[in-house]
């Protein structure tokens, strides 16, 4: 069939049947219909180019589906038509339902908003109340397994929108294993959709299971074959066996009740019957003659052992006296080493910031966290005031210990210097403050360097330079700007000069704008899961938190870093930075 509406059918639509060339027939049926009307005719005019209808219910059939459509321009860009093809949700559901997933295992599609598109199972996308459709959502399906799925990943991510990528889960489900993925399906048109497949563990354990059973029950059958061949064989060779056993009773008494001379030592076993056994009975005989000899040699040994065990003791002894004495050493020297770190580490908090002096800057509310991995830090950062300049700075050394804090000592001294030398441009600021850097770790035979960034701050205008993380800025009402840093700078301390890497920009702040600055320990830090933080989670926190204070602000983050880590272990330094236009 075919739906025919022009200018001469006016508001009429016509369907008319069509033979085996696709040429029109007869007219079957003539409705009133207007397309402009429809979901797919708007969605397709408002879009201006390809783009899918959101989900409606169509007329000719009275059931939910989805169009995609492209909009049709003349040369001039006026609209000749739309092009359109109707895809029912009852045919998605029919190509779920003939996918091969498992036993018990289900597929399903759902919007960001939790819409169930359609199922694997017979349950229909909607639900009938009062003569109204309306659409039903996946947490509330009537299979337990979706249901199930939908309530855990809204757990996990709290909304469906923070699902962008192919993720892969295992949850229980009433006790039960259940391995789940989810991909986001999103074609750049508008469609914007989250696959679902999840199967029982079970489905996989039923055929590893009956195997194991086959398994078993063919081991107790070979092994019962073989227990009832074993001892007929036994029985045919066993008797002369138990006569030359009888006789090797007899020499082992001899040889162990009678002196090494005793002639009795050198007695013969005459064996009849199977070649083997003959063969057998003269290696006894060769055995018996031989054992005369061995202990004779077992005493000459014997003695010469006990000198080597002699010789060896007392060179233990001496051995063991040095390991004590190394031991003593080491311990001396490690509680040398202690007592160094925790200097070093007493050196950095000494000369962070301190709140009593962030309270007195004007115009910005300032909050900052550091916390160290190991003993000592590799993270910096600094507030600074100078002639009504704020210099603020954070800055992330390779690796942590005693080598990084002291590189982080150095760094701090050396801002604090060039500040107090009226230095106010960035490129000889961060340049000086390289060399110094670079010559000392020369010096120092080291491979340190760190990523750097400065910060000017006056009446509301923010001057940034120097390569770091991203710099995150949230305006009043939440909105998130994310300034690249890979442009500004140059790792301080890996070359000599890089006056040619340095440039600057500036960022307005207006009343009640919140700047963000961390270190990767705070993006890159992993749950049990493997799973960083990330920035995108970092931005969300401070986003939703905007209109708190600076302090509030930072202990949110803080709390929320923490919750994703949990019990796993903290592999790198975390330093967080909130400043505040006020």
């Amino acid at each position: 069939m075919v739906y025919i509406q022009d200018k001469s059918s006016e508001r009429l639509r016509k369907i008319y049947r069509l033979n085996k060339q696709g040429n029109q027939t007869d007219l079957i049926q003539s409705t009133e219909y207007d397309p402009r009307t429809r979901p797919w005719y708007k969605a397709a005019i408002q879009a201006g180019k390809p783009t899918w209808s959101p989900i409606y219910l169509f007329t000719a059939t009275p059931e939910l589906g989805i169009t995609p459509v492209v909009p049709i321009y003349n040369p001039n860009g006026g609209l000749k038509g739309v092009l359109a093809i109707d895809l029912t949700l009852s045919q998605i559901r029919d190509f779920l339902r003939n996918l091969k997933i498992s036993r018990s295992g289900q597929a399903f599609i759902i919007e960001r908003s939790g819409d169930i598109v359609a199922s694997s199972t017979n349950e229909l996308p909607f639900v009938t109340s009062k003569e109204k459709r309306e659409r039903r959502k996946a947490v509330n399906s009537t299979n337990t397994l979706i249901r199930g799925t939908a309530l855990y990943l809204q757990k996990q991510f709290r909304t469906f929108d923070k699902i962008n990528s192919n993720q892969q889960f295992i949850f229980d489900l009433d006790g039960k294993r259940q391995f789940l993925q989810v991909t986001a399906m999103q074609d750049g048109r508008g469609l914007d959709w989250l696959m679902v497949v999840v199967i029982p563990e079970v489905d996989f354990m039923e055929r590893i299971n009956a195997n194991t059973r086959s398994t078993i029950l063919l081991c107790l059958a070979a092994l019962i074959l073989a227990t009832v061949l074993g001892i007929l064989t036994a029985r045919s060779i066993t008797r002369p066996i138990l006569r030359l056993s009888a006789a090797s009773w007899t020499l082992a008494k001899q040889a162990a009740t009678s002196d090494i001379t005793n002639t009795k030592l050198e007695q013969k076993v005459v064996m009849q019957g199977a070649k083997e056994l003959r063969i057998l009975a003269q290696a006894f005989n060769h055995m018996a003659q031989k054992l005369r000899e061995s202990f004779t040699d077992l005493a000459a040994a014997n003695q010469e052992l006990e000198q080597r065990v002699l010789a060896r003791t007392a060179d233990l002894n001496e051995a063991n006296q040095e390991i004590t004495h190394l031991n003593q050493r080491l311990k001396s020297e490690n509680l040398r080493m202690k007592a160094e770190l925790d200097v070093t580490r007493q050196l950095q908090q000494m000369i962070l910031p301190k709140q009593e002096e962030l309270s007195q800057i004007p115009k910005l509310e300032i909050a900052g966290f550091m916390e160290p991995a190991a003993e000592v830090g590799g993270d910096y950062y600094d507030v600074l005031t100078h002639n009504g300049l704020v210099k603020i700075g954070i800055g992330d050394v390779t690796g942590h210990g005693l080598e990084s804090g002291v590189l982080m000592i150095m760094v701090q001294t050396a801002v604090r210097t060039l500040l107090a030398n009226n230095e106010t441009d960035p490129t000889n600021f961060l340049n000086v403050l390289n060399q110094v850097i670079y010559d000392n770790v020369q010096r120092m035979n080291s491979d340190k360097n760190l990523s750097l960034s400065l910060l000017d701050y006056k009446e509301g205008i923010l001057s940034l330079s120097g390569q770091h993380e991203e710099m995150i800025v949230v305006r009043s009402g939440g909105q998130v700007e994310r300034i690249d840093t890979i442009d500004l700078g140059f790792p301080i301390g890996l070359e000599a000069d890089i006056s040619d890497f340095v440039a600057q920009i500036e960022v307005q702040l207006k009343p009640g704008d919140v700047v963000a600055l961390y270190t990767d320990g705070i993006t890159e830090a992993e749950n049990q899961l493997g799973l960083r933080y990330g920035i995108e989670q970092l931005c969300e926190i401070v986003s939703d938190n905007w209109q708190q204070s600076a302090e509030e602000i930072r202990k949110a983050v803080i709390e929320d870093v923490r919750r994703h880590i949990g019990k796993q272990k903290v592999y790198d330094d975390i330093t967080l930075l909130i400043l505040k236009q006020k």
